[in-house]
């Protein structure tokens, strides 16, 4: 007798689309079947008119957890998660103290062990003097390194030419950036305080961190990452130009530089400043219609690997300030795969493309072991998406701990209906289950 079986599915995985169905025994999918399929099972569940997809993969989130709590942790936000049908997240060290030591990303793990709904990993963060703190990382557990070559908080910025040297030669970790030149965005903060004050709208955000701060630092990682051979994977790019850096084809696991994208940046233009104001403000920054429409064109031809999230809450309150006081980054984990799926109903983009760049090719560009994928051996990290129900985004409805989205008040035209992690359900048509399912990432390195 099989644990369970999900059958009647409309399945898509590897550029194919089939009706079939999933058998899971022992938390791993045992048999992908196409057609019809009348065996027993401890649990049926008849997923006739849904989608079946692998389970997300955010290759980018910040939970808060610890020391930022108040805006969200790790229990709160891998909640939302689940119920946006991210079944992994990879976690980034700017918290409270930051994730810069072996020590540090110990506590996190326990954390995640303690506290996460879906499977997990943390990233060990990059600061001008922590070298040997980084070589100690454990490359089967541990995601990758993050480095902040723009501004962030406490000491994470990384500006010394011989540290920069030192990570991007010495690294066995896929090496992540956050590239914004600091120097360029500190020249137009001056300049734009000194001509409008502290009255300064959100418009100017994409002019402040500009196309040339993204550029001048994009253009840094990928020479330096050709120069030392280092494994470089750049966050949330958020111009067309960047992507002149950038090569499409070949084996994805073996490719050496590789780019994300992230849903705001796909959604929202300059244009939306006007609205809504601060609950956009990310950095790098929503920039020009021209921008928005490269980058999407850059996930279509390949040039951009990831599609990811870049989660980042802040309370109301912290949000409703003026531009310099208002801090940069929003929530979006619950509605990240419905935002994208709101774009293929009108014309943007494939299923297909949405679970290469979602599921199939974060597992693949971070090799995680046995997941991303419906295949034999595979963990069963699996989503069911209701493609033609309606629903509202409404504060009674987000799950996020900071209590709001800048998608409130948008009609969605498809719902995640129910996520498992490792076979389990942990959400089930809005409600949480609280199943101890979730496990660290494993990688294949």
């Amino acid at each position: 007798m099989h644990d369970l079986l999900i059958k009647n599915a409309t399945i898509v995985n590897e550029n194919h689309r089939f009706e079939g169905a999933v058998i899971i025994n022992g938390g791993k999918i045992t048999s992908v079947i196409k057609g019809e399929c009348n065996l027993k099972a401890k649990k049926i569940i008849d997923a006739r008119g849904l989608l079946l997809l692998p389970g997300v993969i955010d290759d980018q989130v910040h939970f808060r957890e610890p020391g930022l709590t108040h805006k969200g942790d790790i229990y709160s936000e891998s909640r939302a998660a689940a119920a946006g049908g991210i079944t992994s997240f990879m976690e980034m060290p700017n918290t409270n103290p930051q994730t810069t030591s072996q020590a540090e990303l110990e506590k996190k793990f326990k954390l995640g062990a303690e506290r996460s709904l879906v499977n997990y990993s943390f990233y060990i963060g990059a600061t001008n003097d922590n070298i040997e703190e980084i070589l100690k990382t454990d490359k089967k557990k541990v995601c990758g390194i993050k480095v902040f070559m723009g501004s962030s908080t406490g000491n994470m910025l990384v500006d010394n030419p011989e540290s920069l040297k030192n990570i991007f030669s010495q690294a066995e970790l896929p090496v992540a950036v956050h590239c914004e030149d600091e120097s360029i965005v500190q020249a137009n903060l001056k300049s734009y305080k000194h001509k409008y004050g502290e009255q300064i709208s959100f418009r100017y955000h994409p002019e402040i961190r500009s196309e040339e701060a993204c550029y001048a630092s994009s253009s840094l990682a990928v020479n330096m990452a050709n120069k030392y051979g280092t494994r470089l994977h750049i966050l949330h790019i958020s111009t067309a130009k960047e992507l002149d850096l950038f090569t499409s084809g070949g084996n994805l696991r073996d490719k050496q530089i590789t780019s994300e994208v992230c849903v705001h940046h796909l959604w929202f233009n300059e244009k939306d400043y006007e609205k809504y104001g601060a609950r956009i403000k990310w950095n790098p920054a929503i920039k020009k219609h021209s921008d928005q429409e490269g980058l999407l064109k850059g996930v279509i031809e390949d040039k951009i690997d990831i599609i990811a999230t870049d989660h980042a809450p802040h309370t109301v309150e912290e949000k409703n300030n003026l531009y310099f006081s208002a801090p940069s980054g929003g929530p979006l984990v619950q509605h990240s795969l419905v935002a994208m799926l709101e774009m293929h109903r009108n014309g943007k983009i494939s299923l297909e493309k949405i679970v290469e760049k979602m599921c199939h090719f974060p597992a693949e560009i971070f090799h995680v072991s046995e997941r991303g994928y419906i295949r034999e051996g595979y963990w069963a990290d699996i989503v069911l998406v209701d493609p033609a129900v309606k629903w509202t985004v409404h504060r009674n409805n987000i799950l996020y701990k900071c209590g709001w989205s800048p998608f409130e008040g948008y009609e969605f035209r498809s719902a995640v209906h129910s996520t498992f992690i490792n076979g389990s359900l942990v959400y089930d048509q809005g409600k949480i289950i609280e199943a101890k399912a979730a496990k660290a990432l494993e990688f294949e390195r």
